[in-house]
Parts: structure tokens; sequence; C-alpha cells
């Protein structure tokens, strides 16, 4: 079977749920405004500490500290950056948003203090600065101030953060196109599952910039671009690589 079949059968049995992904982690949220400057937060701040961990859990964790309203502070930023380290850390350990407590508190304070001192408090202002540009966000973020958004810049979250802030605000990009898979430990199984890299690339040190490149590559000329892919993938492997057959 062509790859290009493959992935037509797999995103059909995406449409139609036979992946699961009914529920998906971030669907843990408090349905906030999609156009407020809390949702956009909402959707960012944890997002710099999904790395090797449940992602459910993270998002139920977050979700109830946004509920308790003696905690929900740390999800305003020119809140966070007036508080004691301590007050932060304690508020994100409560319902475990942050595993590891000192180093996951400075990160989370580290992206506060960049949100208010470059974006005035607000995230949003990052996409009004680059005219919703996928692009020049990820430049900006990944390349010229890598160092202001720790974890959020890294190859693997920055286009899945991005990839759900399109998901669950109100933000549109004038280069959706330019959204590349997140490729995490589910999306790199599943793309040696297809064939597309070999089992040395799979446990190379740069896989996740070798399976960028090969959805950039086979995807390019088709009806789709790499994002649309990307929760198939991750679906597809977390639920055991159920046969791709067609009907």
């Amino acid at each position: 079977m062509e790859i290009l079949e493959k992935i037509e059968i797999l995103l059909l049995y995406y449409k139609k749920g036979l992946l699961g992904g009914e529920v998906m982690p971030e669907d843990e949220n408090p349905h906030l405004e999609k156009d407020s400057k809390e949702n956009f937060l909402y959707f960012t701040l944890p997002m710099a500490l999904n790395y090797q961990r449940n992602s459910y859990t993270l998002w139920e964790s977050a979700n109830k500290t946004y509920n308790d309203l003696e905690t929900r502070f740390v999800f305003n930023p020119n809140e966070v950056v007036k508080s004691s380290f301590e007050e932060i850390q304690k508020a994100l350990t409560k319902y475990k948003v942050a595993l590891q407590k000192n180093k996951q508190t400075e990160v989370w304070i580290k992206l506060c203090n960049t949100i208010v001192k470059d974006f005035d408090g607000d995230i949003r202002n990052l996409f009004l600065k680059f005219h919703h540009n996928v692009s020049k966000i990820r430049k900006y973020m990944q390349e010229e101030h890598k160092k202001d958004f720790p974890y959020l810049s890294g190859t693997k979250i920055c286009n899945y953060w991005l990839y759900v802030i399109m998901q669950y605000t109100s933000e549109r990009y004038e280069d959706k196109e330019s959204l590349t898979v997140a490729p995490d430990t589910h999306v790199c199984k599943a793309t040696y599952q297809l064939g597309l890299i070999t089992e040395e690339e799979l446990n190379s040190g740069n896989v996740q910039k070798i399976v960028i490149e090969r959805w950039n590559e086979i995807l390019k000329g088709t009806s789709y671009h790499p994002i649309d892919v990307h929760t198939p993938l991750w679906l597809w492997s977390r639920n055991g690589f159920i046969n791709l057959e067609k009907e």
C-alpha cells in the first residue's frame, strides 16, 4: 500500500472516530471566552510544562488550579511577577501542575516575565505583533528569543502550542500550512510505523527534525497540511496502531 493511501485511510479512521480522541487533553479547560486574554493565557502557560508527562493529567491539574480562586492568580502574568517564588510554587504544586517544584516554577515565572515585559501581560500581543504569521512567530520564539520562552520554544512544544491556540481560541493564522507536526514520542512512533522513517532514524537524537522534514516532504503538493495529520498520528500510536485497511 502506498504511503499516501495509508495516510488517507488514517485520516478517514480519525474522522469516523475509530482512533478514539472524543476527549483530548486540552478539552479539560474552564471554557473561557475564546477571544479573551485569559483564554489565551490558559492554553499557553501549562504548555511550557508539558514534557515527559501525561497530557491528560497536566490539563486536569491546570483546570483545577484555574477553578480554585486561591491559585488562579498563576494564570495572570501581572500577578505572578508581583508574587513571591514560594507563593507561586505553592499554587503550582497544589494540584500538581508543576511536578518538578523548583525547576517548573522557575519556567513558569520566566515565561510570565517575558509576557509582561514584552507583551504587556497579554500573549495575544505576540500574534498581533507578527500579523498572525506562524513562520514569523516561530522564528521570533525559536531563534531570536529562545531563552525568553523556556520549553515553549522547543521543536515539539512550539508547534503543538500554536496548534492548540488555533483549536481552542479565536486565533486564525494567515499561513496555517506553516504549522508542522509536533514530533512527540507518539507522532515519531507513528511516523516509523507508516514507514516514513527508519528504525535508526527513530532512535537517533535528531528524530524530531527528521520527522518534521519527512512530513513536509510527503504532503507537499497534496491537499493536506502537516498539522492535519498530527492528532490522527498521536491517537493511532496511543491506541496501539490498529490496522489501516481499505473498506
